[in-house]
């Protein structure tokens, strides 16, 4: 089943002010191919939703009511709501908890909160959607009231959710979900399965920190765990092993460069992720924007690429 939403401009997907994957192309192909909400059980009232263009979710449903995990882009409420209604028989989640502050995961928390959901995020999360200035993040609504530091733990539908912060990853606010009981891990946009990763610099994330966390899930997980990347199709620990190898190996090429007294036009010219592109490219983080990422993260500058 899938539950759809016409979008009929680009620039509606725009209103979360980051970048989202998926996005369409230009208005015309907006208009021809309505996002929807595709949903792959995984059993004991587990669901990840995907829809394509903003962040896959997890829908936890049972008589204790649903929880979910992000609630993807400003507009998109009523799409993520439908799906919920038809999965769960329940008007909106009970709980959210937001994986990070970015508006392709958090930008439906006003649509959530004003139809009774109790939203639960790390302190950091509230503190940079409360301070930005774009137009998505306005207003109380869009604000976690339940916030944490380190970790919080649910206990619904017959499932312990374990929520676990880990610091400088993508951002400073990134937290994986964990659903013990169904033994599957939401990573958040600590994974961008197949696909070379967006590390906010500009928000606290940091290369270093980014496979430090991913090393830390690939602890968490045994052999049968399903992951729910932030971006990119239901993985397992092989496709987490393959996104840690490449990271640290690129990043490993990119300093050895860089502590040679490489620029990024040295780079640049010397493609040291020309063997990557293929297999991680996409359009969001294209091998360039992943190069300059590595590249202004090896020199401390406060922005991921430009």
């Amino acid at each position: 089943m899938s539950f759809r939403l016409a979008i009929t401009s680009v620039a509606a997907l725009l209103t979360a002010g980051v970048p989202m994957a998926g996005l369409v192309t230009s208005a015309a192909s907006a208009q021809q191919e309505a996002p929807e909400v595709t949903p792959t059980d995984l059993g004991d009232g587990l669901y990840m939703l995907t829809t394509g263009i903003a962040g896959n979710l997890a829908l936890l449903t049972g008589e204790d009511g649903a929880v979910m995990v992000d609630d993807q882009l400003p507009n998109t409420g009523e799409l993520i709501e439908g799906a919920v209604v038809e999965i769960a028989g329940a008007e909106a989640p009970r709980f959210i908890v937001n994986t990070h502050w970015h508006g392709d995961h958090v930008g439906g928390n006003a649509h959530f909160a004003e139809r009774g959901a109790t939203i639960a995020a790390h302190h950091n999360i509230r503190s940079r959607i409360d301070a930005s200035e774009a137009e998505w993040a306005q207003g109380p609504a869009m604000l976690p009231i339940i916030t944490f530091g380190q970790d919080l733990t649910f206990h619904m539908n017959g499932q312990t959710v374990e929520v676990v912060h880990v610091p400088n990853a993508h951002t400073d606010g990134d937290a994986f979900v964990y659903f013990r009981e169904a033994d599957v891990l939401h990573m958040g946009d600590v994974m961008f399965s197949g696909l070379f990763p967006y590390i906010d610099l500009s928000a606290g994330g940091s290369v270093d920190g980014y496979i430090a966390a991913m090393e830390q899930a690939l602890a968490m997980v045994g052999e049968d765990t399903r992951i729910i990347p932030g971006h990119g199709p239901l993985s397992g620990p092989a496709e987490l092993e393959a996104s840690i190898a490449m990271v640290r190996e690129a990043a490993f090429r990119v300093r050895t460069l860089v502590e040679g007294g490489a620029d990024l036009e040295a780079l640049r010219e010397a493609e040291p992720l020309a063997d990557l592109h293929d297999d991680w490219n996409w359009g969001f983080i294209s091998t360039d924007r992943f190069l300059q990422t590595l590249y202004n993260d090896a020199v401390g500058n406060d922005y991921s690429y430009e």
